[in-house]
């Protein structure tokens, strides 16, 4: 299984992820919208971050489901955790920030996120 590393920009976030990445969904809820992410959803077991959890800063909307986490330094945000009703906890990664992701050899799916 391949083994991928990402983060955000300053590098405060860090993270791996576990598994082939060929996919990804865009999202046009009012927040994926905005932020523009690409993401990848994993198993909360192919997920580790390698930065302190203390570096995460956290929004929530709608249901406040959702664990969406930024970089109060630099802004940018590269993943998200939640629960999936079948499959338990997951996490959603932005794969624009995933080191050695091109989008363009991505198979991407639509997910319309503002009529959910």
């Amino acid at each position: 299984m391949t083994k991928h590393k990402g983060g955000c920009h300053c590098g405060r976030i860090a993270f791996e992820i576990e598994g082939d990445i060929t996919e990804a969904v865009e999202c046009n809820c009012s927040l994926c919208a905005k932020r523009g992410g690409l993401l990848h959803f994993v198993l909360a077991s192919a997920f580790a971050l390698t930065s302190p959890r203390r570096n995460l800063s956290t929004y929530k909307f709608n249901q406040h489901a959702i664990d969406h986490h930024f970089c109060a330094r630099c802004g940018i945000s590269p993943f998200s955790e939640g629960i999936h009703p079948q499959n338990g906890k997951m996490a959603a990664i932005n794969l624009r920030c995933v080191d050695g992701i091109d989008p363009k050899s991505l198979t991407i799916k639509f997910h319309d996120g503002l009529s959910d």
